[in-house]
């Protein structure tokens, strides 16, 4: 049963990613706004689902630091993991927009949670906490973003219709679909990826019980790796079918959502102690976001290559490596 598990949950998030990747970008036609910006939102928030469902699951039964903690690994996983793997398959070009914002409004949101979250270690307040404020703080700055966003979307749309026809055209004869079959497609490929999530998550986890492996590790790596298993084949398939900027805008997306949506609404329900959660953990999280800016001065401008792609993937490997060493001492 393990078996069949796996290979129906690996058929769910490979066919769930590519109806997603395919009526993600027709609605971005439709609307004519760039396919990043639906990556940063229609994209990033569907494919978090998983995250936000298991933090407020854990805020309401008073585990914190599951919340915590399941919000620093998926994002870490999503930079290191994802984005390497999605570079290794296929370098990814950034736009000069994605290095003037959107990386940099990720990377403040990232320093933001560093600040509220080690509070007690920076002002010599005794336990570093996330406390009910901050949360509010936290929903308010996603607010902020998303309009920000809708803004920016209105934008695009303004200057697209002013282009003249000539502009605007394509040269392609392909009748364009829809868009209320885009957005069923855009929710079916969101349940096939959550529903594919869990199928495949289920049937690893009982592999590794029958091979033997311990439910630390099992927690370490399956569990934390496989709430972002959505994200992965979201940004894998969109970038195999050229679709770059949808890729890049569901990791930043997922990243700053998972910050200042979940986390913001878990700490409003209770408030989350860091616990195992340590200042390393965090450093990780805001290095990643760093790499990334960085990444596109270094080695190839404004594109991340399948050089820097490997180097992130190796490091979230020997990361891996450290909590399975830290959880076996």
């Amino acid at each position: 049963m393990f078996v069949i598990k796996i290979l129906i949950g690996i058929v769910l998030l490979s066919v769930g990613a590519s109806w997603l990747t395919d009526g993600a970008s027709a609605i971005a036609k439709r609307l004519k706004v760039s396919e990043f910006l639906i990556g940063v939102t229609i994209v990033a928030i569907g494919t978090s689902m998983p995250e936000l469902v298991v933090s407020l699951q854990s805020a309401l039964a008073g585990q914190a630091e599951v919340s915590i903690g399941n919000v620093v690994g998926s994002n870490i996983f999503n930079v290191y993991a994802i984005l390497g793997l999605t570079c290794m398959i296929a370098p990814l070009p950034l736009s000069r927009q994605n290095e003037r914002k959107d990386i940099p409004i990720c990377l403040a949101v990232t320093l933001l949670l560093c600040i509220l979250a080690l509070d007690g270690f920076l002002w010599q307040r005794g336990e570093n906490i996330i406390s009910r404020i901050d949360g509010f703080v936290l929903l308010a700055g996603y607010g902020l973003f998303l309009w920000y966003v809708i803004r920016s979307g209105r934008k695009e749309a303004a200057a697209a219709i002013a282009q003249p026809a000539s502009e605007s055209q394509t040269a392609t004869t392909e009748k364009p679909i829809s868009m209320w079959l885009a957005a069923l497609m855009v929710c079916a490929g969101l349940g096939g990826l959550v529903f594919g999530a869990d199928m495949f998550l289920d049937g690893s986890i009982e592999l590794a019980h029958l091979v033997g492996l311990s439910d630390a590790v099992i927690g370490i790596v399956l569990v934390a790796a496989g709430t972002s298993l959505p994200e992965l084949f979201a940004s894998i398939v969109p970038a195999i079918k050229g679709k770059s900027q949808i890729a890049l805008g569901n990791i930043l997306g997922s990243n700053i959502a998972n910050i200042l949506l979940i986390l913001g609404t878990s700490s409003t329900i209770t408030p989350l102690r860091m616990g195992g959660i340590t200042p390393l953990d965090l450093g990780v999280v805001l290095s990643a976001v760093v790499a990334v800016l960085l990444s596109s001065y270094i080695i190839g401008r404004r594109k991340i290559t399948r050089v820097e792609g490997a180097i992130f993937f190796a490091i979230y490997v020997c990361y891996t490596l450290y909590l399975l060493a830290g959880s076996n001492a």
